[in-house]
């Protein structure tokens, strides 16, 4: 049975930054593709950011590009989120989710292409 934990969320000042954790576990991680979410109060699931199995590919929303970077760490079964430079639209409840097909040719920028969710971590700025 495929597991995400997040971790690492909390409160931040604006313009600090964070890193948020989300660790794998039920099957092969390696193989799959990851992606991170956020959602806030009030408003639909958006897409954050994703990275390929291997690495190799990443993809960004453009509301974080350039400030956040998507990471993974294949030999602990990881996958990460660094943000920098928060911003007061950024809080929000931050998911990692895994499809269910490995080595996906292209990386789901859309959350129906997921099926594997986390219980998410909070992030909250702060002005």
């Amino acid at each position: 049975q495929v597991q995400l934990v997040e971790s690492g969320g909390g409160l931040v000042q604006a313009g600090g930054s964070l890193r948020v954790s989300c660790a794998a576990s039920g099957r092969t991680f390696s193989n799959y593709n990851m992606g991170w979410f956020r959602q806030a109060p009030g408003k639909e699931r958006e897409f954050v950011a994703a990275i390929s199995w291997s690495g190799g590919s990443t993809h960004y929303a453009d509301s974080v590009k350039g400030r956040f970077t998507i990471s993974r760490d294949n030999a602990k079964n990881t996958v990460y989120l660094q943000m920098n430079s928060l911003k007061p639209e950024d809080p929000a409840v931050y998911y990692c989710a895994a499809p269910l097909a490995p080595r996906g040719p292209g990386i789901g920028v859309d959350k129906r292409q997921y099926n594997y969710w986390g219980q998410g971590t909070q992030v909250t700025v702060s002005s």
